[in-house]
């Protein structure tokens, strides 16, 4: 009777392991994944094409960038300076995991190595990565809901992004703030892998843009570096509609 009750334990315990091996059964996603993939779609829809601006300030300078840019999610983009005369037609162009700067002064492209995707962008406190977009927050990531908290008396979900094991990123994990009503981008925080915060990003000023109501104004606030922030203000933008292909080429990359 014992020997029985055993084999019916182990058919039991087998069933939730036969069940993933099954074609076409998978495992759910998590909310804080489901949650983060609201934010993106929010953030950057599967296209988008929008004219930025981005501030640039120290203790001892600021400066104003006028920029373009074309995103064909997760795989393509492209950033152009327009602005000003001195650094207009600067570029950016990421395909896959390979990425190109052009500098017109030099007429030059030059390819930027995955060590260097952490490096400031043109000075500012966002990297080659952020601006590019190489790395995936939904792919490269695990998520967990860490907590739901009152934030201005509205209830405000926390989201912790952790590294899966092979991704090729340096953050040991983002904590997203989102708004728990309407799936709203408050702020994210970036750790290192030995815990320790290293930057904030903050999402303000939220009105309609290309269809959508979202946050135009992100900050960058380093916390080693007192009075340095970079401001990104999206002006306009057109999302989810198809991008020419000839946008993510070197060839349009060497126009002005």
């Amino acid at each position: 009777m014992s020997t029985r009750r055993e084999l019916l334990r182990l058919a039991a315990a087998a069933v939730p392991l036969a069940a993933l091996a099954v074609p076409g059964v998978r495992a759910q996603p998590s909310e804080g994944r489901e949650i983060l993939d609201k934010v993106e779609k929010l953030l950057w829809g599967s296209t988008v094409q929008g004219e930025y601006e981005m501030t640039i300030t120290t203790p001892r300078w600021q400066r104003t960038l006028g920029l373009r840019l074309w995103m064909d999610r997760p795989r393509r983009s492209f950033v152009r300076i327009l602005s000003p005369a001195k650094e207009a037609g600067i570029g950016s162009l990421r395909i896959g995991t390979e990425m190109w700067n052009y500098l017109p002064n030099v007429e030059r492209i030059v390819k930027i190595p995955p060590s260097m995707m952490l490096q400031p962008w043109m000075g500012s406190d966002f990297t080659n990565d952020d601006l590019v977009k190489e790395s995936s927050i939904l792919e490269d990531y695990t998520h967990k809901v860490l907590a739901t908290v009152q934030l201005d008396g509205e209830a405000v979900v926390q989201v912790e992004a952790v590294p899966k094991p092979d991704a090729a990123v340096v953050w040991g994990r983002i904590v997203y703030w989102v708004r728990r009503a309407d799936t709203m981008p408050l702020k994210q925080e970036f750790f290192s892998e030995r815990g320790e915060r290293v930057r904030v990003l903050s999402f303000t000023d939220v009105r309609k843009v290309g269809g959508r109501v979202m946050p135009t104004r992100w900050d960058m606030r380093p916390d080693a570096k007192p009075g340095n922030s970079t401001a990104v203000v999206l002006k306009d933008a057109v999302f989810d509609r198809p991008v020419d292909d000839e946008i993510f080429s070197q060839r349009n990359l060497q126009k002005r």
